[in-house]
């Protein structure tokens, strides 16, 4: 995960936080800001994503991609981030490609997305028609990795503690809308000197009723000034099914050009 570090990979991050003013008032709202919103991630990323899912039986399904991803967080226009998947694994999926741009809450848009098959050597709008739908068949849903401002939820601080040198948020959140996909969240959060050390480390969803639904881990990796995902894994209470997401291979800032964030390019293959 995202500017914005929801859940995956998603994800989104915007630019870096330099730090709580000395004599800051720590509150919920503070954490889920600098923790979530303000983490560096750099200004594009080039990276190899794999993702495990097994069902309730044991059974596997493993998928690797190439990931590209560029920040436009800054710019004038709407787009928030684009992101590119080339599937490299299974070999009967090699060359697929799926491109997903994301834009700012205030553009009040929906996510655009594109999937290129190249057994038919076409290209087709995705659209999201549920935010509980499953992103790329795994336990987190388009919900989970869509960004979200501190604003647009309650937030509440549970506890705050200090372990093993570092501080210890807990975060209670509850969306505003009327009829969410979850009654709450509980998030946990890891600081280590300053904001720009702070990570997000679970989450615990609760579904409508108040019933724990599913945990997602989170493990980072720390790459130059940049912090990303390393092994992020989400287990859903109910169904027994799980998610495992692996980000390698990372380089930050490795100059990514706008064009290949296109169909064109999805088409053509990224080289």
């Amino acid at each position: 995960m995202m500017a914005y570090r929801h859940s995956l990979p998603v994800v989104v991050l915007l630019a870096l936080s330099f730090g709580a003013a000395q004599g800051e008032t720590v509150t919920a709202q503070t954490v889920v800001q600098r923790c979530d919103l303000d983490t560096y991630a750099g200004d594009d990323n080039r990276s190899r994503l794999t993702v495990m899912l097994r069902d309730a039986g044991g059974n596997e399904k493993k998928n690797v991609y190439r990931r590209y991803w560029k920040n436009y967080a800054a710019d004038k226009g709407d787009v928030f981030d684009k992101m590119v998947l080339v599937t490299e694994f299974p070999l009967d999926a090699k060359g697929t490609g799926f491109m997903r741009w994301a834009y700012k809450p205030e553009a009040g848009r929906d996510v655009d997305q594109w999937l290129y098959l190249p057994s038919l050597k076409k290209i087709r709008r995705v659209s999201v028609r549920d935010p509980a739908d499953r992103f790329l068949g795994s336990d987190l849903s388009y919900w989970d990795i869509s960004l979200r401002l501190a604003e647009q939820d309650e937030h509440r601080l549970v506890e705050e503690r200090q372990q093993g040198g570092k501080t210890i948020y807990v975060v209670e959140t509850q969306p505003r809308e009327k009829s969410p996909l979850y009654s709450r969240l509980v998030a946990r959060y890891e600081r280590a000197g300053d904001w720009r050390d702070c990570n997000k480390t679970r989450i615990e969803y609760f579904d409508p009723n108040g019933v724990l639904l599913k945990v997602q881990t989170l493990s980072w990796q720390k790459v130059s000034d940049a912090w990303l995902w390393d092994t992020v894994e989400v287990r859903n209470r109910k169904t027994g099914h799980s998610s495992v997401f692996q980000v390698s291979d990372v380089a930050i800032n490795v100059g990514l050009k706008d064009r290949l964030f296109t169909e064109r390019s999805l088409k053509r293959g990224i080289r």
